[in-house]
């Protein structure tokens, strides 16, 4: 009898653990809050181990390859995790129960296995729920399922229709800041071809971009692991280039789109202080420019046309507004694998049929 009761109190805190952490992950529209995040957190750990294994090939195809394979796989395992772990709270709750199901279970692989058949409402041959009690588990074991499966299909669409929406910004920006993207390139190709709207307008769909990133990627944590799957893109160099645009516009250029470019950068700046937050901020020094890399982006800047500021006092809030975003990026590319782009300095368009070895 305690054995009985041992089973039923460890079933049902399995299943109200699974079903809190689908309700996290799926239903809350918003950030989880609270300090207990079991899948998110589940995710960073299973993530280093993969990161960890996949860096290692020498080739960059394999490890890209390797890389982007996490987050596609890791969603087919949470489903798979889930399934079971529902199975397996409900195959306890049987066990413990098991006097109400005839022919009475042997072993507790049977009662698993009726409890995946109720689960999946598929018939299990030869064992029937006979008392009250089991009836109304199977009655809810069937409900879960068609929960689950209902909760699965929310949340493909989601994390593929959050992905797209990131990727198409990611890949439009490539003709304007080039691949890999910078935002010094982004305010050359604007004067090159006499496109001062399409700078404000850049800056305006950015600002756009970042409030959608920064909903999606807080409700669902597992967004931040799909990579671009374009050669030489990546989302987090393509918003460092628009923020390096903003930041020079606003420090640098004299007659820019200033308003577009302070809006993009508050809301940038919100994006990097709430992710960097809810994922673990450490501050950490940042590789800056020295100063003949910020001379030659103005000399290159005065090329193009621009009309420029005093480059002394320039220099001094263009390395204070480029200080609030840029620690987080260059550690969030280092935990993402990823190659990060020199965001200030020569850029030339790669094309991407080019892919190195």
């Amino acid at each position: 009898m305690i054995g009985d009761a041992l089973a039923i109190a460890a079933g049902s805190l399995l299943i109200a653990g699974t079903m809190y952490d689908l309700f996290q992950s799926v239903v809350l529209p918003r950030p989880a809050v609270g300090r207990v995040r079991l899948s998110p957190t589940l995710i960073r750990w299973v993530w280093r181990a993969w990161r960890s294994v996949a860096i290692r090939p020498r080739r960059l195809q394999m490890r890209e390859g390797a890389l982007a394979a996490f987050a596609p796989a890791t969603v087919l395992g949470l489903l798979l995790a889930w399934g079971f772990l529902l199975s397996l709270g409900y195959a306890l709750l049987f066990y413990g129960l098991r006097g109400g199901l005839q022919p009475r279970p042997d072993t507790f692989g049977t009662t698993l296995f009726f409890s995946v058949g109720a689960l999946l409402s598929f018939a299990v041959g030869g064992i029937d729920a006979t008392a009250a009690p089991t009836r109304v588990l199977v009655g809810f074991e069937a409900a879960t399922g068609f929960a689950l499966f209902a909760m699965v299909i929310s949340l493909l669409f989601s994390l593929f229709s959050s992905f797209q929406r990131r990727e198409t910004a990611v890949v439009a920006l490539d003709a304007l800041a080039g691949a890999p993207p910078s935002g010094l390139q982004l305010l050359e190709t604007c004067a090159k071809h006499d496109m001062p709207d399409q700078l404000a307008d850049t800056f305006i769909e950015w600002r756009n971009w970042t409030v959608d990133v920064l909903e999606s990627h807080l409700s669902y944590p597992l967004l931040l692991y799909f990579r671009s799957s374009h050669d030489n893109e990546a989302w987090p160099n393509s918003f460092a280039a628009v923020m390096d645009a903003a930041s020079l516009v606003l420090s640098v250029v004299d007659g820019g789109p200033t308003g577009p470019a302070r809006l993009l950068h508050k809301v940038g700046a919100h994006l990097i202080e709430d992710m960097g937050r809810y994922y673990g901020h450490r501050h950490e020094q940042a590789v800056e420019l020295d100063r003949e890399e910020f001379a030659e982006a103005c000399q290159r800047l005065r090329r193009a046309g621009y009309r420029l500021r005093d480059v002394d006092a320039a220099w001094d809030e263009f390395t204070s507004l480029r200080s609030i975003y840029l620690p987080w990026l260059e550690r969030l590319t280092r935990v993402l694998a990823l190659t990060p782009a020199p965001w200030i300095g020569d850029r030339s368009y790669l094309p991407h049929s080019d892919s190195a070895a």
